[in-house]
C-alpha cells in the first residue's frame, strides 16, 4: 500500500478525515493482532477510564515508537509519508495508543477534538494528525469511530469534564451535530483512518460479543514544535523505515523490545491532569 494519493489527501482537508480500506494487508494485520493480544506488557500497563455512561475506556500508551512491530507500523513508508503529505513537511511521532475495548464492557468516548489537549501541551498550531488502524473489525455494534464531517473547520473547542473523560462543550457539539454529518467510521481489519487534530470524533460503548482493538498512532510537524515541555515528545526526529519492516520484525512486542518507549500511564483526555492544567469545570452526563 503505497501513502495516500493526493485525492485522499484533498478529501482529508475537505472533510476532515479519510477512510483507507487495506492499509496494512492481510498478513501485517494478523501480526499487529497476534502481537498486541500477547503482549503482557501492553495489558499490564492499560489503564481504564470511566467514560461517564457506566462504562470504562481501557488504554495503553507510549511516547516513543520503538523498535516493536508497533514501532514499525508508526515509523513506516506508507506512515510517514502519508502524514508528511498531509501536513505538508517533516512530521514526528507524537504518540501512539492501542485502544482495548473488550466484548461488552468496552466503555465509550465522549464528543471530543485531540487539539482541545495537545493544545494545552505547547502545541501552538493544529498541525496533527492521527492514523486509526482497525486491528479488529470496527462496527456500529462494538462502537466504532463517529466522526462530525468537517467539523475540523469549526477550530479549537473549549473541553469540559464528563465523567473521568474531557469533552467538547457540549452547548458547541449539539449545534454542530444539527449542521454536520455524523460518519459512522466501520472499518474491517487493517484499514485505516487519518483524522485532523481538530475533527470532532467519539465512540459508543462495545456492546457486541466481539473485541473492537484499534492502534492509533498520533504526529505533530516539526515547525510546530511545543514552546513547553509535557507529557508527550518535543521535536524528536523519526526514523523511517520501509514497509517491509513490519513483516520482517514479526510479533515482537513489548515484552520483546528493549527500547526506550517511555510508556505513559494516562492520555491527555485524563480528567485530572487536564483539570489541574486549566480548572476545568466538571459536568456530569
Amino acid at each position: 500500500m503505497p501513502a495516500l494519493s493526493a485525492q485522499q489527501i484533498s478529501d482529508y482537508h475537505r472533510d476532515g478525515f479519510v477512510v483507507v480500506p487495506q492499509f496494512l494487508d492481510r498478513e501485517e494485520t494478523d501480526l499487529l493482532g497476534r502481537a498486541a493480544r500477547e503482549d503482557r506488557e501492553l495489558d499490564r500497563r492499560s489503564q481504564g477510564r470511566a467514560d461517564g455512561e457506566g462504562g470504562s475506556v481501557r488504554m495503553s500508551l507510549w511516547n516513543q515508537p520503538g523498535n516493536g512491530i508497533y514501532g514499525m507500523v508508526a515509523r513506516s513508508a506508507r506512515v510517514v509519508d502519508s502524514m508528511e503529505g498531509i501536513l505538508e513537511g517533516e512530521v514526528y511521532h507524537y504518540h501512539s495508543k492501542m485502544i482495548l475495548k473488550d466484548p461488552e464492557v468496552g466503555g465509550a468516548w465522549t464528543w471530543h477534538q485531540d487539539y482541545g489537549y495537545w493544545y494545552q501541551n505547547g502545541a501552538l498550531f493544529p498541525l496533527m494528525s492521527s492514523v486509526m488502524i482497525a486491528v479488529d473489525a470496527a462496527t456500529r455494534l462494538n462502537g466504532c469511530l463517529q466522526v462530525l464531517r468537517g467539523s475540523h473547520l469549526m477550530g479549537r473547542v473549549d473541553h469540559e469534564l464528563t465523567g473521568e473523560q474531557a469533552g467538547a462543550n457540549l452547548e458547541r457539539v449539539t449545534e454542530a451535530e444539527k449542521v454536520l454529518e455524523n460518519v459512522h467510521v466501520e472499518l474491517a481489519p487493517g484499514d485505516a483512518v487519518f483524522f485532523h487534530c481538530n475533527t470532532l470524533h467519539r465512540s459508543d460503548r462495545n456492546a457486541s460479543p466481539d473485541p473492537r482493538w484499534s492502534l492509533i498512532c498520533c504526529y505533530n510537524a516539526a515547525r510546530n514544535d511545543p514552546y513547553k515541555d509535557s507529557h508527550h515528545p518535543r521535536y524528536t526526529p523519526l526514523a523511517k523505515v520501509p514497509d517491509t519492516a513490519i513483516k520482517e520484525v514479526g510479533i515482537k512486542r513489548f515484552d520483546d523490545d528493549d527500547s526506550d518507549v517511555a510508556w505513559m500511564g494516562d492520555e491527555d483526555e485524563s480528567a485530572a491532569s487536564l483539570a489541574d492544567r486549566i480548572g476545568l469545570e466538571r459536568r456530569e452526563s
